[in-house]
This record gives structure tokens, C-alpha cells and sequence, in this order.
């Protein structure tokens, strides 16, 4: 079964960069997701995390990792495109 790593970063406060003291991440099995969700993965997979530009000034954005054959695919993609079930899966982890 495949299992998507998800992390928030950005935003005001900059989660998730060099110096931040919050840890935000979560993981996801592809079988809880709806097959709407599965599409819009696989579509943000495919465009290499390339939509358009949050709107939000300092927005919160996703990195999504998953392992393939090829190796692990990273991608980045603003809040706005990325699923719900995989936003509700983050959890904050002081650091």
C-alpha cells in the first residue's frame, strides 16, 4: 500500500524552514483517499507541483513525498490545490 509524507511549510511563521521550532507533518495511506483525492495527487504529481501561486500572502504550502520505483518524488504545491484528507493528516511537533 502507498503511503504519502506530507508536510506544511511556509506561512508568516515559516514552518518548516532552517529555523523553525514547529515541526508540521503527517502521513496517508493512497487507500483512504477518495478516488477525487487520488486524481488531484496524481494530477499534482504529474505537474510537478506546478499550479498556480497561492493567493494567500504567506501562505502555508505542502511538500508531498512518495516512494516510487524510480525513487522518492517530492513536490511542493500551495494549500489551495492540495486534497483535505491530506491537510487534516498534519500534526504540529515542537523541535
Amino acid at each position: 500500500m502507498a503511503r504519502l509524507h506530507v508536510e506544511r511549510i511556509g506561512g508568516l511563521a515559516n514552518f518548516g524552514g532552517a529555523r523553525a521550532r514547529v515541526r508540521s507533518h503527517g502521513e496517508v495511506e493512497t487507500a483512504a483517499l477518495s478516488s477525487e483525492e487520488k486524481r488531484a495527487v496524481e494530477l499534482l504529481f504529474q505537474s510537478h507541483g506546478a499550479t498556480a501561486a497561492s493567493p494567500i500572502r504567506d501562505g502555508f504550502r505542502y511538500r508531498i513525498s512518495r516512494a516510487t520505483p524510480a525513487g522518492t518524488q517530492t513536490i511542493e504545491a500551495p494549500e489551495s490545490a492540495v486534497p483535505t484528507t491530506l491537510i487534516q493528516s498534519v500534526r504540529d511537533e515542537l523541535v
